[in-house]
């Protein structure tokens, strides 16, 4: 009898054990879901911060400083996990245009929705657009003045490498799906570099215009989209032979792109217009045009959403959010002075 006593005993406090043990395991993966929401990241020039947004409640859950009177960001990534964020500090003048050489990265955590560490270039680079390359682990950062796009460690948070770009004014980057080739948009030579990022050197440059901005990719990597800043026109450049396949004509000064999920459409920014144009890629013309709020500047489509987009606009600090169903802008999204660069979280 007292054997099968102490059994009871001993079962039942495996049984408070386990108990505990999965409660807690339970009560942590609930908080950890509710700490890593889904949010919209937006780099305010004019704030010099970076808010996080609750897309769904329409709500700004933070605004991290991110720069300062002679410093600010513009453009933001997120690690693949959606945990972290990261903000090149570019400086305070636009490219090409003289003012101060930001020689830094603020890296921030989204769970605590603090800044956790700092990647130093050394030197004032200019540091501009990131883009994470999931397959190798590495964060690609446009750094404009060595004419370069610089490889990070994001763990060790230091530059590990470099692939020249062959041009002055790298400002904007892109990379294929397989992470081996690169472009980027050289706003002042007005020329895309095709790169090979596995051998870390130049390919071929793509004339395009005295002047280019902005630079997206097609989800099944055959086309490249920039927009020329002499006139109205985009041009499409065939990845296979990297030549320009295309010009598409915009009824006005063409920005920031992004294709829709599906590779079927082209959404493309139109500031001056305060409209986004839609461009049919199998016509390569635009099929129709959406009003959105004030100088609209980059283009975000939702990751897990086909029908989902965002663009930031700058002279109205806010976010037009596009309803692709029915090419209509469903609402817009308060952010701080200066909304430029998106990035989205899972």
């Amino acid at each position: 009898m007292k054997k099968q006593a102490q059994l009871r005993r001993l079962l039942l406090g495996l049984t408070v054990f386990f108990f505990g043990v999965f409660a807690v395991h339970a009560y942590s993966q609930a908080t950890n879901r509710k700490s890593r929401q889904p949010v919209l990241l937006v780099v305010n020039q004019r704030d010099h911060t970076t808010d996080i947004i609750d897309p769904v409640a329409g709500q700004i859950l933070a605004a991290i400083p991110t720069g300062g009177e002679k410093w600010h960001g513009h453009e933001v990534a997120t690690s693949p996990d959606g945990r972290t964020a990261y903000v090149p500090i570019y400086g305070n003048s636009g490219v090409g245009k003289p003012g101060t050489d930001g020689n830094s990265m603020v890296v921030i955590d989204l769970t605590s929705r603090k800044i956790v560490g700092n990647v130093d270039f050394g030197h004032g680079v200019r540091p501009h657009c990131p883009v994470f390359d999931a397959k190798r682990g590495v964060l690609y950062v446009t750094t404009e003045i060595d004419r370069t796009i610089s490889i990070i460690d994001p763990h060790a948070l230091k530059v590990v490498g470099s692939v020249p770009t062959g041009q002055a004014e790298s400002h904007m980057f892109v990379l294929s799906h397989d992470g081996r080739r690169g472009y980027t948009a050289n706003v002042g030579p007005g020329t895309v570099s095709v790169l090979d990022m596995r051998d870390r050197k130049v390919l071929t440059i793509i004339p395009i215009s005295h002047t280019t901005q902005r630079i997206s990719i097609s989800p099944d990597d055959s086309m490249v989209f920039t927009s020329d800043q002499t006139k109205p026109q985009l041009a499409v450049l065939n990845t296979h032979s990297n030549t320009v396949r295309a010009w598409v004509s915009l009824p006005d000064l063409g920005y920031g792109t992004a294709s829709t999920l599906d590779g079927r459409w082209l959404l493309v920014a139109m500031p001056r217009a305060n409209q986004v144009a839609v461009v049919d890629l199998h016509s390569l013309k635009v099929a129709r045009t959406i009003a959105v709020c004030g100088a609209p500047q980059e283009v975000l489509v939702q990751p897990n959403n086909p029908t989902v987009a965002y663009v930031s606009c700058m002279s109205g600090n806010e976010v037009a959010v596009l309803d692709l169903s029915n090419w209509k802008m469903q609402r817009t999204l308060n952010a701080g002075r200066g909304a430029d660069g998106l990035a989205w979280a899972n």
